[in-house]
């Protein structure tokens, strides 16, 4: 039976860059990988591969034991019975990250990957805030003519690590603004500075 190959073929980064290993039998691993079967081995011969790669066998044969004396396959036969007459060889992976990949699939690994890009994508929005310097919000309070303290806000967020509740604060701007419609809101005697000293917390911009 001709064993057919895979659509994908796996070569990991401990293969890619592994110095002892030629360029060629790099490339004959990754098209073992694509001719495993369910159990994780290839039967192809050298004959398959001297065609597929129109090299002679001899040279197949060296680039097999490239890998196996640098610990990446092994190799082992089955006999006609009751002969020594080798019926068939089986290639077996033996490092390189490869059994994970088989076992889950491309497919099951690209959705990790999109996954991870995601989180570190949201991480990293969570860490891209800055702190404002008080000539910032005083600068930005002047711009919107408002009476929001800007020594007042800064002290007031520094106390809290600059967390809305539970969160990291995402836009001072959101959080001034806020202040400043809440002063809006009361009377003369109940200003901006004062609610400070009680302690309220005016979030990001949200009621």
């Amino acid at each position: 039976m001709k064993q057919q190959p895979n659509y994908y073929a796996i070569i990991s980064a401990e293969v890619r860059y592994d110095k002892n290993l030629t360029a060629n039998a790099k490339l004959l691993y990754a098209e073992i990988t694509a001719l495993l079967n369910i159990n994780g081995e290839c039967f192809a011969t050298n004959k398959y591969f001297s065609n597929l790669y129109s090299k002679s066998t001899v040279t197949i044969s060296k680039w097999v034991s490239e890998l196996v004396a640098n610990g990446y396959v092994s190799t082992y036969y089955t006999y006609k019975g009751g002969t020594k007459a080798i019926d068939r060889r089986y290639i077996r992976i033996l490092k390189g990250s490869i059994k994970e990949n088989l076992k889950r699939g491309i497919k099951e690994n690209f959705k990790d990957s999109i996954s991870l890009s995601k989180d570190k994508h949201i991480n990293n929005k969570g860490d891209s805030f800055k702190k404002p310097t008080v000539e910032e919000v005083h600068q930005y309070c002047n711009e919107r003519k408002n009476k929001v303290c800007a020594d007042a806000f800064i002290d007031f967020y520094e106390s809290k690590n600059f967390m809305i509740g539970k969160s990291k604060m995402k836009d001072w701007k959101a959080c001034v603004r806020t202040w400043e419609r809440r002063s809006n809101k009361t009377n003369n005697n109940n200003t901006t500075s004062h609610r400070h000293q009680k302690g309220g917390d005016y979030g990001d911009g949200k009621f």
